[in-house]
């Protein structure tokens, strides 16, 4: 999509669209590599709740997810009891899913493990990558896959270890949104900035 911005004109991914919010979150957060466990655990419960809904629906909730899941300490979330996820069940800001919810105090469950057997929860998951994020060259937003080998990988080793919601369209719209692949379409001002700053680190 081509917008005029302080008088220039701005390519941007078909996907974003014009939704201010939406276009923030293109041109601020997605593809940009993240190692913040924190940080890497919210993405992972908010794309799981994204599973048959649109990520701007989860972005529009992103502010309220932070406050009803305890800004996404997982420490706290493990601790959650019936009595929290009734709670979260009536709670209108999030998608009111038991499912979901349930995975997410399980997940974090699983996430407090991966940081003690690999000391963090970014390790874990860069080495998925060789520690450096994959850029691809794709043209336009067709040409870009729902999942990936690495994707398939990365659900499969996450199920083994009791994650829930963590399929490998779930685990590479993730990996998008946290920078283990570049997937800004070659034509979009993102990509090269990207490039650029990732080759600096």
């Amino acid at each position: 999509m081509t917008v005029m911005t302080d008088g220039a004109m701005i390519k941007r991914c078909a996907w974003c669209g014009s939704d201010p919010q939406y276009m923030a979150y293109h041109d601020e957060d997605w593809g940009v590599p993240v190692y913040d466990d924190r940080r890497l655990f919210e993405m992972l419960i908010l794309e799981g709740a994204q599973a048959g809904l649109s990520w701007l629906t989860i972005l529009k909730k992103r502010d309220n997810y932070r406050q009803a899941f305890h800004c996404f300490d997982a420490t706290i979330i493990t601790r959650y009891d019936q009595k929290e996820i009734d709670r979260l069940m009536q709670d209108t800001g999030i998608v009111r899913n038991r499912l979901k919810i349930e995975a997410a105090i399980k997940n974090a469950r699983g996430f407090l493990q991966l940081c003690e057997e690999f000391s963090s929860f970014a390790n874990y998951l860069w080495r998925y990558v060789d520690g450096t994020q994959i850029i691809n060259t794709w043209k336009k937003h067709s040409d870009i896959p729902a999942f990936s080998k690495v994707s398939e990988q990365l659900s499969k080793d996450l199920k083994k270890r009791g994650f829930n919601f963590v399929g490998p369209t779930i685990c590479y719209a993730f990996m998008q949104s946290v920078g283990m692949v570049n997937d800004h379409t070659t034509d979009c001002f993102r990509y090269s900035e990207i490039n650029q700053q990732t080759s600096k680190e």
